[in-house]
């Protein structure tokens, strides 16, 4: 019973729930949507939850943030990273929820209050316990906070901002809100911690220290690198075996699970799935035409043909569709060259199966251009 529109876009590892409406335009990545929401126009959701009967209206943009129940952003409304809206929270058209931000229609709780007193809270008490604020946009960087008995008037605090309470940071501070939040570590933050660990680690004279961090990062990056081609290497083997399996009579979604179990052992992107299963069918269907000594391009097709609803999977995204794109290629050049001559009658067959798109592929021929002659092989052919 989701209603989707044909123009909104729903990026991998998102999930939408029951009864769910999603507008035109709207763009959702990485994000979890509950039951029985209704997502207007233009919306942009990444790397949230959203839980139920939640109203997000025309232009909103929510980013790495929690959403509760019942929750309503008005149009225009921004979420910033980190921020966790309780249930009910109304935000107001325009208004920006600045990072970090905790609201909830209760007041935080003093430290002298017992478990009983939480466990029956009741939110109309929270509410009258203190002046619920108001955050309205400003011109200035970050939103203002107002309060009922300012100008803006209890009548229209629902409509200009959000009413509620922020509840206060703890004994950290505003400034570590970070390292609690859903929202990914801040780059600024990332590199205070790696020139902190640098600064630590380093034991040698001043000079040492003035030199070491280009040296250290070129040697981070060389052993990272190398921990990633040996994690994918390893990867893209336990999915051939996999799919090995499959071809003795595993359900295809039983499949898909397992592979998913693999990407998420190795810590692996989406896109290394595609041409990990893409590299399993080709290998799959040169073995079998080897074995009967059929003919390759006949075998080739009738397998991509079988997996053509398994590769879609992991094709949701041009970058994804590229990946099979880069893969074909490498095995053509170096690992199985007897598909060489083939790469202009499949690469119009994986076309045509809507395996990759017409983007992907211009977009592949656009990065060949400014390659050196020996990469522009395929290109050419």
């Amino acid at each position: 019973d989701v209603t989707l529109s044909h123009s909104a876009q729903i990026g991998a590892n998102s999930v939408i729930g029951n009864a769910t409406s999603i507008g035109e335009q709207c763009k959702i990545s990485n994000s979890v949507i509950g039951e029985g929401c209704s997502i207007g126009k233009n919306v942009l959701i990444h790397g949230s939850y959203i839980w139920d009967n939640v109203i997000i209206e025309d232009g909103c943009k929510v980013s790495n943030s929690l959403v509760c129940d019942d929750v309503h952003l008005k149009a225009g409304a921004i979420v910033e990273p980190g921020c966790i809206l309780s249930f009910k929270i109304k935000v107001g058209k325009n208004v920006v929820v600045p990072a970090y931000s905790k609201v909830s229609l209760l007041n935080k709780p003093s430290n002298e209050d017992s478990d009983e007193e939480l466990e029956y809270a009741d939110t109309n008490s929270g509410i009258t316990d203190s002046p619920p604020f108001s955050i309205s946009k400003s011109n200035a960087d970050h939103p203002t906070i107002i309060c009922e008995d300012d100008d803006l008037g209890a009548s229209e605090t629902g409509t200009s901002g959000v009413l509620g309470y922020i509840w206060a940071s703890g004994d950290t501070g505003i400034q570590d809100e970070w390292r609690q939040s859903i929202a990914p570590i801040p780059k600024e933050k990332l590199q205070e911690l790696q020139h902190a660990v640098s600064f630590d680690d380093d034991e040698g004279s001043e000079e040492d220290l003035n030199n070491r961090p280009s040296e250290a990062d070129h040697d981070n990056d060389s052993e990272i690198s190398v921990v990633e081609d040996d994690d994918y290497t390893k990867f893209e083997k336990e999915v051939e075996e996999t799919f090995q399996r499959a071809l003795d009579g595993v359900h295809q979604d039983n499949l898909i699970l397992e592979i998913n179990a693999l990407r998420l052992s190795y810590s692996l992107q989406h896109a290394d799935c595609a041409g990990a299963v893409f590299y399993s069918i080709m290998r799959g269907a040169l073995v079998a035409a080897q074995s009967t000594n059929d003919n390759l391009l006949k075998t080739t097709a009738d397998a991509l043909a079988k997996w053509k609803d398994l590769l879609r999977n992991y094709t949701k995204t041009v970058d994804e569709e590229m990946e099979i794109l880069l893969k074909f290629e490498e095995m053509c050049q170096d690992i199985t060259k007897e598909f060489s001559p083939l790469f202009s009658k499949v690469l119009p067959y994986l076309y045509d199966k809507d395996v990759v798109s017409e983007d992907a592929i211009l977009r592949w021929a656009e990065e060949k251009e400014n390659a050196d002659e020996s990469d522009k092989v395929f290109v050419k052919q």
